[in-house]
């Protein structure tokens, strides 16, 4: 397997699966990528499947020609490059539940723009929103049966007195009815006349 194999996908379900994986493999900065440590990489990547390798050294050129050689040489893809640690994986059946969590794209259905949108619960059981919406017109068992209690009228009370008062108005042909529930005493005269009256006794 190549580094250009793994999709983006997979390639983030490695790198989690990797998360809390420590190095095991360490390449020396004097002495490099020797067949020792070309085949310790071998052995834990045949073991784990997915391995990180620290290699000494501060210059990044030489990391990157280090990944390289070992991609090459064993046959591994790199899942990723932080610093001095390389993540490394190589696919083989025992260790095909590591991309398990890396599911193919699902291609999204195309809708016409007239046409009426189905959920995808409905549209599993091969059925559309109108057969949703569409409610049973037969009584349920026991329906007939019951009947429905009648709403308790409540009596209205009539007014207790009515007064109704004609008002003539000059220039119109139309009366005003006035309505009230208590009578009032009739007074003649206006209050100022009442109290003239009072002090001219």
């Amino acid at each position: 397997m190549s580094i250009t194999e793994l999709s983006s996908k997979e390639r983030s379900v490695l790198r989690a699966a990797a998360h809390a994986l420590k190095p095991t493999v360490q390449v020396g900065e004097n002495n490099g990528l020797t067949p020792a440590v070309l085949k310790e990489i071998d052995l834990s990547l045949t073991a784990h499947g997915l391995i990180k390798v620290r290699v000494a050294g501060d210059d990044r050129e030489n990391r990157l020609m280090i990944l390289q050689a070992i991609c090459a040489e064993l046959g591994c893809v790199s899942v990723a490059h932080f610093g001095k640690v390389l993540t490394l994986f190589r696919f083989a059946p025992q260790h095909a539940h590591l991309l398990a969590g890396a599911k193919p794209p699902v291609e999204r259905s195309k809708r016409l723009p007239n046409e009426e949108y189905t959920p995808k619960k409905l549209a599993a059981a091969g059925k559309t929103i109108k057969d949703k919406k569409r409610k049973s017109v037969a009584p349920k068992a026991n329906d007939e049966l019951v009947k429905k209690p009648s709403k308790p009228t409540i009596p209205v009370r009539s007014s207790i007195r009515t007064e109704e008062r004609t008002t003539a108005r000059r220039g119109a042909g139309r009366t005003v009815v006035s309505r009230s529930t208590r009578s009032a005493s009739r007074r003649t005269g206006s209050a100022l006349t009442l109290r003239a009256g009072r002090r001219g006794r």
